[in-house]
């Protein structure tokens, strides 16, 4: 959730976020049939129980303890994120069949009933019990067909004819050889992933603005699943629609009892400002606050009242804007229950100004924009009395349908889960030890009920996933990045079974949190460009977002603002709920004055209670007249370390919904400054700290252009460099201040262990020390 000043962008490329894009893609084939509920976990034979969907008598997936290592158990395996292929875990990694699938019970000379010449290819016969048919595979090539060899019409591979979904794609690309456009049906084809193909290929890397292979420097308490309840297409689709009703109930009362537009953003705003103090169990909508009444919502209503006031461009708008403003204060004071003492207030100042818009001709600009501050001076606090009760209704409202419609997503959870026959309530969850681990993505206790069918269809560079007639778009290689990020941070579906219904539900999610209007919510999820992230990476060990999203996050490990669908795709949850002890982070929060200051005391908490190597950057728009608390309370940590400012119209971001637009919109220009404030304990100063070196790489990172020398350096030489120890190697510094019983991590020893072994990421956390120290002990005990 990364943001930045960004312009508002077209309501065309918005209106596929709310399932109707702007033009109408060709028709979809329907997607792999295995690819969900008829998947199996039994191999390729098909005699398993279903893969993806872990059922109610299945245990919940929790951290697993990692085996020692001999010599020294308590040094840590590897660091890195759990999830990755190749590792133990709570499901093992299936791969391509070696030896061959057994063949059926029934003729034991079945697996060799072919002709002499496919036998010596190394083709084998297997019966399928899942389609109840046979099927053919190649020992040598891992290729498998529904037909046999030979028989297939000429053109080589068909999609359709490969039952296990493992053999290589056609060098041509399969398209029809007469239309290029052509679209291949993909029935019966499972997406399945990358490790699947075999050993002998090498590891997938999806390139992008981003790079999701460095392992994560960041130490935190091991800490107990989340026991929010795991999203379903259904959900997802009233949640949608109920919180579509929610914003078009706020317009409407805002219109009919103040007679003003909502305020622009005024709404996402307060979703962010409800969170920074909901207790509730909905992941969206505000359920359970105090005070109801939101006074950020109060605020930006009353600062509307009685008309909306914008900068106008020309001395003739100015003067309009001032006669209209007066027209509206006369009409607004007349008719609302305001004292009397108020009335006239206002009435002689509208009176006086109205006299002095008649009677001047030839005034400047300056002269209409003072006037017009001085009037508002005057007659504001009247009109805010006079108000007071209409707004605070409407911030009042607004909490109630949050919560009915809260109530009405509980209930239809709740109902899945029964038909699921899962119980909620007789999860058993196992308390979590106070050791720490690196940090791994929330966990979700409850099994997953069986996700319904969403089917797929990638037209050039876009991907449509279509549930029920519903259809979301987004570019395709977003859509490879997501895949890349449950493959390494989803450790319930291992097979990818559900993977195309939980990125549906992604694109929904974000939907129905930012709005469906052209542009609305872009600058609460504009990130920072790639090169800036490559050089936090590089100089200041950074490999952690504070703020981010699965489309936006240039790490695999970031905090975002939902628990339970961002945590497929690698999410730590959001991060007033993140408490590490040890790590290098950044930190670029959305525009919103509660959240940000919140935020800042959450990370002062944090400093005091580690003495390991901590380190937040924090960027912030330089808002000056008036310069929001937040800011005035970063400026004064007693833990800042460095502060610099990056001019305004120098500086560019990304997009707030680059996963959408083209790529010639993604980079936009920064209209206001942008303040960066080092937040640093002692260890974390000494390792990270803001040298004038690494402060002139950051600030030259930041320059226009910067993003496209990177673009045309990968192209130019794709071959990417191993990760360097410069990564983790300072978590050798890790060693917790333990009690008497328990031993610190040899400086030496964590390192070499660190560097070589952080290309072997671990599915469950790893263990770093035995115990911790009373002090953090009493810091796991505060909140955030």
């Amino acid at each position: 959730m990364d943001s930045a000043g960004l312009r508002s962008q077209s309501a065309g490329n918005m209106s596929a976020v709310g399932g109707n894009p702007a033009v109408s893609p060709p028709s979809l084939a329907p997607h792999h049939h295995a690819a969900n509920n008829n998947g199996t976990a039994g191999g390729p034979m098909g005699g398993g129980p279903p893969a993806g969907g872990m059922n109610s008598h299945q245990p919940p997936v929790t951290p697993l303890k990692m085996p020692p290592t001999t010599g020294a158990s308590h040094i840590p395996l590897t660091p890195g994120t759990p999830g990755t292929p190749g590792t133990p875990g709570p499901m093992p990694v299936p791969q391509t069949p070696s030896p061959a699938p057994p063949s059926t019970p029934h003729n034991p000379n079945f697996e060799v009933d072919l002709p002499h010449d496919l036998l010596q290819q190394g083709w084998r016969k297997y019966w399928s019990r899942r389609e109840n048919r046979p099927y053919f595979f190649n020992r040598g090539t891992g290729e498998t067909l529904w037909d046999m060899p030979g028989t297939i019409s000429q053109g080589g591979f068909e999609r359709n004819s490969d039952p296990l979904g493992i053999s290589t794609p056609p060098p041509s690309g399969g398209g029809h050889p007469h239309n290029p456009h052509h679209h291949q049906q993909q029935h019966g084809v499972k997406r399945r992933a990358s490790e699947e193909i075999g050993p002998q290929h090498k590891k997938m890397i999806v390139a992008g603005p981003w790079d999701l292979e460095i392992p994560t420097n960041v130490i935190m308490y091991e800490r107990q699943p989340s026991l929010l309840p795991h999203p379903h297409p259904e959900v997802e689709v009233l949640r949608f629609s109920l919180m579509i009703k929610l914003r078009s109930s706020y317009q409407e009362m805002c219109s009919s009892r103040e007679g003003i537009d909502a305020p622009k953003e005024s709404f996402n705003r307060w979703l962010l400002e409800r969170k920074t103090i909901d207790q509730g169990t909905d992941p969206l909508f505000p359920s359970y606050c105090f005070p109801e009444i939101s006074m950020a919502m109060y605020r930006e209503i009353m600062n509307d009242i009685p008309m909306k006031l914008v900068r106008p461009k020309y001395t003739g708008e100015a003067r309009k804007q001032l006669s209209k403003y007066c027209e509206a204060a006369r009409k607004m004071i007349e008719t609302r229950g305001a004292t009397s003492e108020g009335r006239k207030i206002v009435k002689w100042n509208v009176e006086d100004t109205l006299q002095w818009l008649r009677r001047t001709v030839g005034a400047s600009y300056e002269d209409f924009q003072e006037r017009l501050a001085h009037l508002k001076s005057q007659c504001q606090p009247h009109m805010t009395e006079a108000a007071k009760s209409s707004v605070e209704g409407i911030c009042k409202k607004m909490y109630n349908l949050s919560c009915d419609y809260a109530a009405k997503v509980k209930e239809k959870n709740a109902s899945i889960l029964e038909e699921a026959r899962i119980n909620e309530h007789a999860v058993k969850l196992s308390v979590p030890h106070e050791r720490s681990v690196w940090c791994y993505p929330v966990q979700i206790a409850l099994p997953s009920p069986v996700q319904p069918t969403v089917e797929i269809m990638q037209d050039k560079d876009k991907t449509f996933l279509r549930y029920k007639g519903d259809m979301l778009q987004m570019n395709s290689l977003y859509f490879q990045k997501l895949e890349q990020l449950y493959r390494y941070g989803c450790a319930d579906d291992r097979k990818f079974d559900y993977f195309l219904s939980r990125c549906y539900m992604l694109l929904k999610r974000y939907a129905a949190y930012f709005g469906t209007a052209g542009g609305e919510g872009a600058q609460n999820q504009g990130a920072l460009p790639s090169a800036v992230m490559e050089c936090l990476n590089k100089h200041f060990g950074v490999t952690f977002e504070c703020f981010a999203s699965p489309f936006n996050c240039y790490f695999r490990q970031y905090c975002s603002a939902f628990s339970d669908i961002d945590s497929y795709f690698g999410s730590r949850g959001p991060i007033l709920e993140f408490k590490p002890n040890v790590g290098s982070f950044e930190a670029n929060p959305p525009f919103c004055e509660e959240l940000m200051d919140q935020v800042i005391i959450h990370f002062e908490r944090l400093l005091e209670d580690s003495l390991e190597p901590l380190s937040f950057i924090v960027f912030l728009p330089e808002w000056r007249d008036p310069t929001p608390p937040a800011l005035l309370k970063l400026e004064g940590s007693r833990w800042k370390r460095k502060q610099v400012v990056v001019p305004a119209m120098e500086h560019d971001y990304r997009h707030g919904f680059q996963h959408l637009v083209s790529k010639t919109e993604v980079s936009v220009k920064s209209l206001h400054g942008t303040m960066i404030v080092w937040l640093q304990n002692d260890a974390g100063y000494q390792r990270w700290g803001p040298t004038e070196d690494r402060v002139d790489a950051l600030l030259d990172a930041f320059r226009p252009g910067r993003e496209r020398e990177r673009d045309r350096t990968q192209l130019l030489s794709p071959t990417r460099q191993p990760p360097t120890s410069i990564a983790i190697d300072h978590t050798a510094n890790a060693t917790m201040n333990n009690s008497s019983n328990s031993k610190s991590i040899p400086m030496s020893l964590a390192s070499s262990v660190a560097s070589s072994d952080m290309n072997n990421t671990s599915l469950a956390p790893t263990f770093i020390t035995s115990a911790p120290s009373t002090q953090t002990q009493a810091s796991l005990s505060t909140s955030a």
